[in-house]
């Protein structure tokens, strides 16, 4: 990697986050040393119990528990524990409109909405599906959910009827809640009519309840419900259920190399004691905060940092349905300027959208609230983290760049907001609680500098403790390659400074001609030049070299490609790394295959550079057609 991006200057905290950090650096500092299993009995302690936690860890990957015999109940904590005049959520959809609810609000609907689940036979330990977008009936169905110990399984608003049956048939829910539609870029996405597809053949499901939203007139059938004629005629609050430590709260599903998605399940209480303590480190959300988290519902990101993690904290959400971009690309400067966000927490991509829709339209609004910008998702190269907070933070702002996984529950590396410092491009470091390795080919522990596997070496709460209903599987995806670890899949190094890098999937790093070069850094190399909105760079492999890179670019608009900018963006590679990264090709693409959380879906990249065609599970594509455009090119 290189060595200029490892060695530039640590960026500390703005004065306004250190004023209001959540801790003292010498308490920080202690938090840091302590044994993992120390922290988290600590740190959970902050929280409200029936029965508190008296132990911490026990046991080991694979079967281990935190806080054994502990009681509690994860809506409570999110919701009835906090000023019920303060406003939870600012709602707006992009075609205008607006909803404010307030705590109070929230946890009544919630104890309701829960009390008509009962009704309908939800009982501690059924499923329920959620096929929701970015709605405040979301909030209320998880968090209902919560209150009565119903394991809830959510679906992603942009999956195909095949792959919702696929998610439907694995989890069995007895209810499926869903919204009749959504909107989405001008476009109304039809989300009843998909499920009544997908749940064809889905014996387990008894009932489904709609939220009628674009049109309140739509049919409904002998066995479905309106969400909101429930929820008025309900005059029942469901009392919240003692839930110990361990049980399961939730089903996520996340995309494998297979055609069948790997439900991940995650402790209720665990996922909330990890995720209260992720949104303290790495937005440190206070109830003066007005706060927006982009990702969307479907996505583990927004459970983390807005429905569960977010609202323990008790600060005051901006939610967005729709795209952010729509109806014009400053929606984003809007909604903050309208709202005074104080606080955001998006991804790279949504950062690069921004700076190639121009610097101009950044000028036009007031940000002068935002203090933070946190984010996580793909690799951030240096370039956008500057451009993020020199022209959208005006100098003034904080950018935090994290890394975390579905699998892991958080964002579990990261700057602890006030106390620690960033360097542009990094995740910051291990948060208090994790202890993280690289590991190398034979197991040993990489050196600082030294690119290897990511791993995690000890438990922690919010770690998904199964695939549901095939533990084998989980243990020979995550355990297997490592013993006694995590592994995470992903190449990373840790700097002198404790920084981790991480350069993309494990398969992202490629050998060249005995040189392991990571994808960031060269996906780095070429984001700087000023032709290029976006870039993946993923191996091919070569009889001689063993394998060579083979560049994807979209460019700015008004750009042209042609042979002189390929060669042109092959030179930049080799000026940025070195002429062993020199690629076989610079591809020119208008766009490329991306999950609707905005990250490039490099596998199918390399699928189409092998064979021409793509393999593999493809339900969390969102633009299908991007596939015969990036084939077209490739053939060229």
């Amino acid at each position: 990697m290189d060595d200029a991006l490892l060695r530039a200057p640590l960026v500390p905290p703005t004065e306004h986050l250190r004023a209001t950090a959540p801790v003292s650096p010498q308490e920080a500092e202690r938090l840091r040393a302590l044994p993992p299993s120390d922290y988290w009995l600590e740190l959970a302690r902050e929280l409200d119990w029936y029965a508190p936690p008296t132990v911490g860890l026990e046991g080991k990957f694979g079967a281990f528990t935190y806080f054994r015999g502990a009681t509690m109940n994860v809506s409570v904590n999110c919701l009835d524990r906090h000023d019920p005049a303060r406003p939870a959520l600012h709602y707006e959809r992009e075609d205008g409109l607006r909803e404010t609810w307030t705590y109070g609000e929230l946890t009544e609907a919630a104890a309701r909405f829960a009390a008509c689940l009962q009704d309908l036979g939800v009982v501690k330990g059924d499923r329920v599906g959620i096929y929701l977008s970015n709605t405040p009936e979301a909030f209320i169905a998880i968090q209902a959910c919560y209150r009565i110990g119903a394991i809830y399984s959510v679906i992603f608003a942009g999956f195909s009827a095949s792959a919702v049956r696929d998610r439907l048939q694995d989890a069995q829910p007895k209810v499926v809640v869903c919204t009749d539609a959504t909107l989405r870029r001008g476009k109304v996405i039809p989300l009843k009519a998909t499920l009544d597809e997908a749940r064809v053949g889905v014996g387990s499901i008894g009932a489904v309840i709609v939220a009628r939203r674009v049109d309140a007139g739509a049919e409904l059938k002998a066995d479905e419900h309106d969400f909101h004629a429930l929820l008025s005629a309900q005059a029942r609050r469901a009392d919240p259920v003692a839930m110990e430590a361990n049980e399961p709260g939730f089903i996520i599903y996340t995309s494998g190399t297979t055609s069948k998605p790997k439900g991940l399940v995650h402790s209720g209480v665990g996922f909330l004691v990890g995720t209260y303590a992720n949104v303290k480190w790495s937005l440190n959300l206070t109830a003066d905060d007005v706060y927006w988290c982009t990702a969307d519902v479907g996505w583990l990101t927004f459970p983390i940092f807005a429905l569960v993690g977010g609202l323990a904290q008790g600060a005051t959400h901006v939610i967005f349905e729709g795209g952010i971009d729509t109806p014009t690309p400053e929606r984003p400067y809007q909604i903050i300027a309208h709202y005074g966000v104080t606080k955001v927490f998006t991804a790279p991509t949504a950062l690069r959208m921004l700076r190639r829709a121009g610097d101009d339209k950044v000028a036009r609004h007031d940000l002068s609230s935002l203090h933070l910008v946190s984010l996580v998702g793909e690799p951030l190269d240096p370039e956008t983290w500057h451009w993020t907070q020199g022209v959208l933070g005006a100098g003034q702002i904080f950018v935090n760049n994290t890394y975390g996984q579905t699998e892991t529950g958080t964002a579990w590396a990261s700057s602890m907001v006030g106390l620690t410092p960033t360097r542009p491009g990094a995740c910051g470091q291990p948060l208090p609680g994790y202890r993280a390795q690289v590991r190398l080919e034979g197991g040993g522990v990489a050196q600082a500098g030294e690119l290897g596997y990511l791993t995690l070496a000890e438990p922690f709460p919010c770690l998904a403790r199964t695939v549901w209903g095939d533990h084998a599987r989980y243990e020979q995806v995550y355990l297997a390659d490592f013993p006694g670890s995590y592994a995470a899949s992903d190449a990373a190094l840790i700097d002198h400074d404790g920084q981790l890098w991480v350069t993309g999937r494990v398969d992202d790093v490629m050998n060249v001609a005995g040189h392991r070069i990571g994808t960031m850094e060269l996906e780095a190399a070429l984001i700087t030049h000023a032709a290029v909105s976006e870039a993946a760079v993923v191996a091919r492999s070569d009889e001689i070299k063993g394998s060579v890179p083979v560049a994807f670019v979209v460019p700015r608009a008004g750009v042209v490609g042609s042979p002189a900018l390929e060669q042109e963006l092959s030179e930049a590679i080799v000026q940025g790394v070195g002429s062993i990264a020199r690629p076989g090709r610079v591809i020119i693409v208008p766009t490329l295959p991306r999950t609707r959380s905005g990250k490039i879906m490099r596998r199918l990249l390399r699928d189409l550079l092998e064979s021409g065609e793509v393999m593999g599970d493809l339900t969390s594509l969102e633009n299908p057609d991007a596939i015969e455009v990036v084939r077209a090119a490739v053939l060229r």
